[in-house]
Order: structure tokens, then C-alpha cells, then sequence
């Protein structure tokens, strides 16, 4: 059954690295997987929670950080080091790799587990932006095995578990935000009393 999994994943990841290529996707999938490309749009989002999203703005401002610690750490510095699984950009002869290669572990994918445990988050909290949100979250996703340096699990797993930290830090979110919109309204209302 091993086999069969691991031969099904990688005639996927050879379909999205080889069968997909062409010159186009070969600059847009670098480009967006790097993280320092995303800093100022990122910036510019946080700033707008922060200082226009009114109390769930702010709530999902430090919310987003403590999401982004939660998973980054458990992805990068738990989970890849229990799997020990080798990329497929240094366990396979034949990969277009169109990023810088690393040493690192493949499963899961970071870039999934973040960038869908932020979609899931704020998705919960602005619902209105769940379509962006998502296929945002999956582009940057499918962008790993595009580049050569995850295998489509890498990513699906990666987005289930980020997508399940996404969820539980939004309903403590939506939480401490009821908390405290319930909290003004009774100072509220001992003000008019």
C-alpha cells in the first residue's frame, strides 16, 4: 500500500514539475513561493488590520502572529523532523528545480501549513475574503512541487494541518473577540445606568 501511495505521489509531482512546465509558470511560481517577495504586501495587510480593522482587526492582528509561531515552529521544528522525509529535489535525478535547494525535510510543507493556517484564520474571522484567502494559500501550495522541492503530500498534508491550526486559533479569536464586544456592552450600559 506504501508503494502505491508513493507511486500515485509522484506521478502527481511529475505531472505538476514536468507536464506543467512552460516558460510563464517558470517565472511566476519562483516568484511567489519566496517569502521576501510577499514582505510589503504582508506589511501593508497587517498595518490595515491593525490600524482600520476596528477590534477584530486587532484581534486578528496579534492573532495572526501567534498562528504563524504556532505552525511555523510545529511544521519546521517538530513535524519535518519526526517524518524525516528527503526532498524530492535531493532524493530524485530528473527534478526541475527552480529554486535554491535545501537540506532541510520535506513533510510537511511549510509554505502550506502557514499560509493555510493564515487563510483558514482570517477566512473564519472575514468571511467575505475566503475565495482570495484560499486560492491565494493554494497557489503559493502548489508553487512547492512546481519548483522542485515538495511532493504534492508535502503540500496536502501541510495544508490539512495548517488548515486545523487556522481553524482553532479563529474560533479562540472569534472567542476573545465576543469577550470583549460583550464586555463593552455591559460598561455600557452601567454607563447609562
Amino acid at each position: 500500500m506504501t508503494n502505491f501511495l508513493y507511486n500515485i505521489d509522484l506521478t502527481v509531482f511529475y505531472f505538476i514539475n514536468h507536464t506543467l512546465a512552460n516558460p510563464v509558470f517558470d517565472k511566476f511560481f519562483p516568484f511567489i513561493t519566496e517569502l521576501h517577495n510577499w514582505i510589503i504586501a504582508y506589511t501593508i495587510l497587517l498595518l490595515i488590520l491593525l490600524f482600520k480593522g476596528g477590534r477584530t482587526g486587532k484581534i486578528a492582528f496579534f492573532g495572526i502572529i501567534i498562528v504563524i509561531a504556532v505552525s511555523d515552529q510545529l511544521s519546521s521544528n517538530l513535524l519535518k523532523h519526526f517524518f524525516q522525509r528527503i526532498r524530492p529535489c535531493n532524493a530524485l535525478n530528473d527534478v526541475r528545480v527552480l529554486v535554491g535547494k535545501t537540506s532541510s525535510y520535506s513533510f510537511p510543507s511549510s509554505h502550506a501549513v502557514n499560509n493555510f493556517a493564515a487563510a483558514v484564520f482570517f477566512l473564519k474571522l472575514f468571511p467575505k475574503y475566503k475565495w482570495v484567502l484560499l486560492i491565494v494559500a493554494s497557489l503559493l501550495a502548489l508553487s512547492r512541487p512546481y519548483v522542485g522541492v515538495h511532493y504534492p503530500s508535502d503540500i496536502v498534508g501541510g495544508a490539512i494541518i495548517g488548515s486545523i491550526i487556522g481553524y482553532v486559533f479563529a474560533l479562540l479569536a472569534l472567542k476573545v473577540d465576543a469577550y470583549i464586544s460583550e464586555r463593552g456592552n455591559i460598561a455600557g450600559k452601567y454607563k447609562q445606568d
